[in-house]
């Protein structure tokens, strides 16, 4: 009877190490996922920033001087489009820069004061979203490292955790399967 009792207290000190370890590793990846999802969550406001604040400019510009039809166009096609943020975010970089261009080529853009704010508010929209991809980032390498090192891949595989994909301003479209990180 002693030995049974033994045994038995060994078997629960087990299974209660095993539950402690695993809430333990359970709570640690859930961190990590809060983490991630308030970087989206802030990453998706200041893409929508950005987005408003380019729309407003190109009506801003063509208030000050001619545009070709080419001009903006993939962020007017954007309206009618749902895209996911990586893919707004690539195309509002590609947007901004043609802002840029437009803005620094043309000496009566640089005079409007309209103008200058818009660009002002994308430079500072610009720093926190590359601030908030490092740090995005950051929180995706220890999600994913959590996903496949034991024991927390046993965890992960339970919950069904899958890996998620890094801000690298890859384009997704393309043929290049390589350029797109996990």
């Amino acid at each position: 009877m002693n030995g049974f009792l033994i045994a038995l207290f060994i078997i629960i000190t087990l299974i209660i190490i095993l539950l402690i370890t695993y809430i333990h590793i359970y709570n640690k990846i859930n961190e990590s996922i809060i983490r991630i999802e308030e970087a989206e969550s802030r990453i998706d406001n200041n893409l929508r920033d950005k987005y408003d604040l380019l729309n407003r400019s190109i009506s801003l510009i063509r208030n000050k001087i001619e545009l070709g039809p080419e001009a903006f166009k993939e962020i007017i096609k954007l309206r009618a489009r749902k895209i996911s943020n990586f893919d707004l975010d690539r195309i509002l970089v590609k947007s901004y820069n043609e802002f840029l261009s437009i803005y620094e080529a043309n000496l009566k853009l640089r005079e409007s004061d309209e103008i200058f704010k818009v660009s002002r508010q994308l430079e500072i929209i610009n720093d926190e979203l590359l601030t908030l991809r490092n740090y995005y980032n950051a929180n995706i390498t220890n999600y994913n490292k959590m996903i496949k090192k034991f024991p927390t891949n046993i965890v992960a595989n339970i919950k069904k955790y899958k890996e998620r994909p890094f801000y690298d301003l890859k384009d997704m479209t393309d043929e290049d399967y390589e350029d797109f990180k996990l």
